[in-house]
């Protein structure tokens, strides 16, 4: 068993489903959102179980891991959704599965030459994400209003995965391990992106309260 990475893993998951919740109350907010937010605590919470229960089971642990990889992308997916949505406007479907395939494409190129795997999933996906970051940036040149908040969450979320590659000798210094510093970590860039996401809503209830105090 892996009792700290199944503990991390399960409150960050239990973080990112709150979140999601919330999401879906804030009706201003875009439904890809809320989709990659479940997602994603959805994941989490498999990889709690995972740490905690399948790694005992090492045949078992493979075919969890590609599930936990599956609902990853699933939510990295609905990340780029909501950035097109966003970004380019909505109905821009086309566009989407245009910036979607590259990773796609990569994969099936990795799949065919015999470099199938999770880590080649994941591998792939960091396509995707560059996709998000350079329409973001594109957005943030044109002063787009989520622009920054949104690149601040994603850098956040990117800088949390990179703890994984720490030395075990570095994170021992807040006594985790890298996978369970990392699960900590991106708590804070899930919660960042959430902020990102809302901030229309909380700019409508501002001007609300305004209009009420005026009146």
């Amino acid at each position: 068993m892996q009792p700290a990475e199944s503990l991390t893993d399960l409150a960050l998951g239990i973080v990112v489903l709150v979140l999601a919740v919330r999401l879906h109350r804030a009706r201003l907010a875009h439904r890809h959102w809320e989709a990659s937010f479940w997602w994603a605590g959805t994941a989490a919470l498999a990889g709690a179980v995972h740490h905690g229960v399948i790694v005992r089971w090492p045949r078992w642990g493979d075919l969890s891991w590609t599930i936990i990889s599956a609902m990853v992308v699933v939510a990295i997916s609905y990340l780029l959704a909501a950035t097109v949505a966003e970004v380019l406007g909505p109905g821009r479907a086309r566009a989407f599965w245009l910036l979607r395939s590259l990773g796609l494409i990569a994969y099936a190129v990795l799949a065919l030459t015999g470099h199938a795997g999770i880590a080649a999933i994941l591998s792939c996906e960091s396509l995707t994400m560059a996709c998000i970051l350079v329409l973001w940036g594109w957005a943030a040149l044109h002063r787009h209003p989520l622009a920054r908040p949104v690149l601040l969450g994603v850098l956040a979320s990117g800088a949390a995965g990179a703890v994984q590659a720490l030395s075990p000798a570095v994170t021992a210094w807040v006594g985790l391990d890298p996978t369970s510093s990392y699960h900590l970590a991106q708590i804070v860039g899930m919660a960042l992106v959430y902020r990102a996401a809302t901030r229309p809503l909380r700019e409508v209830a501002a001007a609300d309260l305004l209009a009420e105090s005026v009146a």
